[in-house]
């Protein structure tokens, strides 16, 4: 995948012209190794069994909306998206359910909608499409308590086709079962319950502890990535440009000061495709990029479509052409193009 990084050498001064980017594009590479990926996908399918219901919502994971729609409509009836404004590229062969509740319900009723308080429930009024009610969980985002549910239920005149529980990351697999089964006393044996953040074993161990009850799982990263992310896809991002700098020079919208001798590199992702600094404690470790393993130091945060970044003297150093790899969530990623590799 990084088949054209040129390995092992430092940087050495170049002349201080603009380069020219060999095929003129600026490009943010998805690499998807497509047997890895398929064979990864489904095992996770038949891990979860027949209670799975696929999440395609924001950026497609990556992909995009649309390409993942079709992977899901192949073994799927169902697909869970973020909102309302994602329905537009959801095929006829799926039922969407919009995990968000929204104050605008859509003119038809084709989707499933999700409510979690009576203010949700007043919005779709005049609205007779079905619904999933949010139940609250620790994680307090949307969602009614115990005490609430019978006003609110009583309130809708949709047809309620399940009950949803939206669980934490946080915590362990039995502290999320256990959220669950504090909520099934309260709840019709009846009507499925939707669940989240489960590993398979533990789904399948709360189906088989509840024979009476029908549980679905949603699941988004873990089937389109794996849990932790598989090596099977690799971000990455083209060099446009380079030119040797000194310490104490001055470059970048703001300026800055550069720290080291180097080369000043010019990195073909920025803020537009999602891109910005990780979460560290430590400054040094805030650069997204790497190459030939070894972190880039940033001279500004990422900026639109651009990313400058100062290779001390001595480090291997990306020429004009090559790939970087960038380390981000591919869920706030935009990639420019999708790699598909054997």
């Amino acid at each position: 995948m990084n088949a054209r990084n040129r390995g092992g050498h430092g940087c050495a001064p170049v002349a201080a012209v603009v380069q020219e980017y060999r095929d003129e594009r600026m490009t943010v590479r998805l690499a998807i190794h497509r047997a890895a990926w398929q064979a990864h996908v489904d095992a996770a399918v038949d891990a979860h069994g027949p209670g799975l219901v696929p999440v395609v919502k924001g950026n497609g994971y990556g992909f995009g909306r649309p390409y993942l729609h079709a992977q899901a409509a192949a073994w799927a009836d169902t697909v869970c998206v973020g909102t309302v404004h994602e329905l537009h590229d959801v095929p006829a062969a799926l039922t969407p359910v919009v995990l968000t509740p929204t104050l605008q319900p859509p003119a038809d009723t084709h989707a499933i909608l999700t409510v979690g308080s009576v203010a949700h429930a007043t919005a779709l009024r005049g609205w007779d499409g079905r619904v999933i009610v949010k139940l609250a969980s620790s994680m307090r985002r949307y969602g009614v308590d115990p005490a609430g549910l019978g006003q609110l239920t009583a309130s809708l005149p949709n047809e309620v086709v399940a009950f949803g529980l939206h669980l934490p990351l946080a915590g362990t697999d039995a502290d999320r079962v256990a959220e669950i089964e504090a909520w099934l006393p309260h709840l019709p044996a009846d009507t499925p319950l939707w669940i989240s953040h489960l590993a398979p074993q533990a789904f399948a161990a709360l189906q088989a502890g509840h024979p009476d009850r029908r549980f679905r799982i949603r699941v988004g990263t873990g089937l389109w990535h794996g849990s932790p992310r598989g090596d099977f896809l690799h971000l990455t991002a083209d060099v446009l440009h380079t030119q040797p700098v000194s310490a104490g020079d001055i470059a970048g919208y703001q300026h800055s000061t550069v720290a080291t001798d180097g080369t000043l590199i010019a990195i073909g992702a920025g803020s537009t495709h999602g891109i910005a600094l990780l979460d560290d404690a430590d400054p040094a470790r805030r650069s997204p990029f790497h190459f030939e393993r070894q972190r880039l130091p940033l001279l500004e945060r990422p900026h639109m479509h651009t990313t400058l970044a100062v290779v001390p003297t001595g480090q291997p150093c990306p020429q004009v052409g090559d790939r970087v790899d960038v380390q981000r969530p591919l869920i706030t990623t935009m990639a420019d193009e999708l790699e598909w590799l054997p």
